[in-house]
């Protein structure tokens, strides 16, 4: 080669070209295919039955074969309930936007609050067929406790959030858990009665009453013990009568 002749030089893919946007197309095909297949789940549930719908039948639904189903879903269950999956996500975003020196069951309240406020949310009495979606959940045991490991999995990422905002360790500190069971544990109980209750609007009611319920009232009322055989109202009368 002449020392004239230059080898090209190779110039990095200018921006936007699809060796870029490759990996971008395959995660947002990925996540078309992953919905499609919990619409189809969710619809076939609700129309004709947890125990009458395949999951070969929800992948011809979807247009996908069963394996396709299966990269993506472990149940049918959790395809029909994956919906349900980010509001979870939806509530810790909230608490995290919180102030920081709101006391921590307070900040969880107000954040699932905010939650069910938010249309752009979507919170399940603003979208379409989710309170009969939890109907259904409530009599078929296989899809309660699918719905039980979304609500586990959403808790987690609570309890991490409560630690960071206490400045401590959620394995040796048990705060962050006890706030988030409380929390999480109302929001169960408003479920419950939201469902039972066929009034599908009445659910920010019912999730307000039932933080309401968490209040001091429910520890210091007749009969509360401060310990094992301790009664404190009990202990507190024999300290107040005269010797």
């Amino acid at each position: 080669m002449s020392p004239e002749e230059k080898v090209p030089e190779r110039t990095a893919p200018e921006s936007g070209a699809p060796e870029r946007r490759t990996p971008e197309r395959r995660s947002r095909k990925a996540r078309r295919t992953r919905d499609t297949l919990a619409q189809a789940a969710f619809e076939l549930v609700l129309d004709r039955g947890l125990r009458y719908v395949t999951v070969e039948e929800i992948a011809e639904a979807a247009d996908v074969d069963r394996r396709t189903f299966s990269r993506y879903f472990a149940s049918k269950e959790a395809a029909a309930l994956d919906s349900l999956r980010g509001d979870g996500d939806r509530i810790n975003e909230a608490l995290r936007a919180r102030p920081a020196e709101e006391p921590p069951l307070l900040a969880y309240r107000r954040a699932v609050l905010d939650w069910l406020a938010d249309p752009e949310a979507e919170p399940w009495h603003r979208r379409p067929r989710i309170f009969d979606l939890l109907v259904v959940a409530e009599d078929e045991p296989t899809l309660y406790a699918a719905f039980h490991h979304i609500r586990v999995d959403a808790q987690e990422d609570s309890v991490a959030i409560v630690a960071d905002r206490l400045g401590t360790d959620p394995r040796t500190d048990i705060r962050p858990a006890v706030t988030v069971a409380a929390g999480a544990g109302a929001l169960l109980a408003a479920q419950a009665a939201w469902v039972r209750g066929g009034r599908p609007e009445a659910l920010p009611e019912l999730v307000t009453e039932a933080f309401d319920a968490l209040s001091a009232d429910l520890l210091t009322g007749p009969g509360t013990t401060d310990g094992p055989g301790r009664d404190s109202t009990t202990e507190h009368t024999a300290e107040e009568a005269p010797s």
